[in-house]
């Protein structure tokens, strides 16, 4: 190959480089930020879902569910990955 063939594929590197480095590497920091979050997730925690629901973690099985309370003695079950951001922790528990 002679340096006219590397020279036209130059721009193309350099153009994976850019997506790889602007798109696609932040895209997988924030997978890991969210799963790690959702991991993370504990009995008490006030959560906000993708849908817009707020509410308050009522129990964490084992599994892709939660159960969240939206107001006094109503549950829902959520998809774990659906949390958008937890609102406020609960200290863990001493023991």
């Amino acid at each position: 190959m002679d340096a006219n063939g590397i020279a036209g594929f130059l721009p193309i590197i350099l153009i994976f480089a850019i997506m790889y480095f602007m798109l696609i590497r932040p895209q997988q920091k924030k997978m890991k930020e969210h799963q790690a979050m959702v991991e993370a997730v504990r009995k008490g925690d006030k959560i906000v879902t993708q849908g817009g629901i707020v509410g308050k973690v009522a129990r964490v099985p084992e599994g892709a569910e939660i159960e969240v309370e939206i107001a006094d003695g109503v549950k829902v079950k959520v998809i774990k990955s659906t949390i958008a951001q937890v609102l406020s922790k609960t200290e863990p528990a001493q023991g």
